[in-house]
């Protein structure tokens, strides 16, 4: 697997990274089974076998039980918390009411609990999840500062920002922010269309208004969650999916079979053929399909096949 430094860190990250998001099972509170231990481990095991040394969670994900179900690493190979990087990210609190917390209180304690779920005394990357609109920069310097002293976290960043919000926090941070996460695949090409269409009508351009860009003039490693859009483009029955979700699909069928590779190969290098340098995080819990996917870090897209997938994705042609 080749690798590359996550922003201006000093990670040296696998360009494919895995989103352990459905790892721990069921998003209420039953606790673990076996069961799901074993199949985490099993799609685990997968990604170390591929060279995958960057896994992402999230506090919330499957009520904590994803963290904690990856912890069951450990248990047999303690060694391999030296040689892998663990990114999570806080700031999402389920309801009612449903909202988002960036206050200093809420970093600090999601920190510790994820601390406690992964069996881990630091965390190698810290997001924030999702916007908070009562964000006070402040505080997340502070909890960043204490954290950062403590040694419980080594690097942060930020999910699902657009360029602005990136920009409010690091007039009041300390630390650099080295990633944003954001969902990124051939039918989810928002972060590309502003650049392309100069349209003030179009309501999906104007929340992206320069991320990319934003993200690679300030060596902010830019990562794409859903990067296997769900399934939705690897022939897979999708009913109602719509016309440009089947041609979309077609080509990548088309294309996975000239160059004999899977389907998911195709997607990911889609985005691995951008010149920002983004990092998906396949998150699939069926380890054929990662196996799958991975075979993008040995094919590489022409930019008129990249185009064509843009296109296609997209539904309509460019102007």
């Amino acid at each position: 697997m080749q690798t590359y430094r996550l922003g201006t860190s000093d990670l040296n990250v696998s360009r494919i990274g895995y989103g352990a998001m459905s790892i721990g099972g069921a998003w209420d509170d039953t606790p673990l089974t076996d069961s799901v231990r074993k199949a985490a481990l099993q799609v685990l095991h997968t990604a170390l076998d591929t060279g995958i040394n960057f896994f992402d969670h999230a506090d919330i994900y499957c009520n904590g039980k994803s963290e904690e179900a990856f912890a069951e690493l450990w248990k047999e190979s303690p060694h391999l918390r030296r040689e892998i990087y663990l990114q999570t990210k806080c700031g999402i609190r389920f309801g009612p009411p449903h909202r988002f917390d960036f206050s200093y209180e809420h970093i600090i304690a999601s920190v510790e609990g994820s601390l406690k779920r992964l069996r881990t005394d630091y965390i190698d990357v810290l997001l924030l999840h999702r916007p908070d609109p009562l964000v006070e920069p402040e505080e997340v310097a502070r909890a960043f500062d204490e954290l950062k002293s403590a040694g419980k976290v080594r690097w942060f960043g930020a999910s699902n920002h657009t360029a602005a919000q990136m920009e409010l926090l690091r007039q009041f941070l300390n630390q650099p922010l080295i990633a944003n996460q954001v969902e990124f695949n051939p039918i989810h090409t928002h972060m590309l269309d502003e650049g392309i269409l100069f349209n003030q009508y179009n309501a999906r351009l104007t929340r992206n208004e320069g991320t990319i860009e934003y993200c690679r003039l300030h060596n902010i490693t830019f990562q794409a969650w859903a990067p296997l859009a769900s399934g939705k483009l690897t022939g897979k029955p999708r009913p109602n999916g719509g016309a440009h979700i089947q041609k979309t699909t077609d080509l990548v069928l088309q294309m996975a079979a000239e160059k004999g590779v899977h389907p998911e190969a195709i997607l990911l290098a889609w985005i691995l053929r951008h010149p920002a340098r983004i990092q998906p995080l396949p998150g699939t819990t069926n380890p054929e399909r990662l196996l799958a996917a991975v075979e993008a870090d040995h094919i590489s897209l022409t930019r008129e096949e990249w185009y064509g997938l843009f296109l296609a994705g997209r539904g309509e042609a460019l102007p």
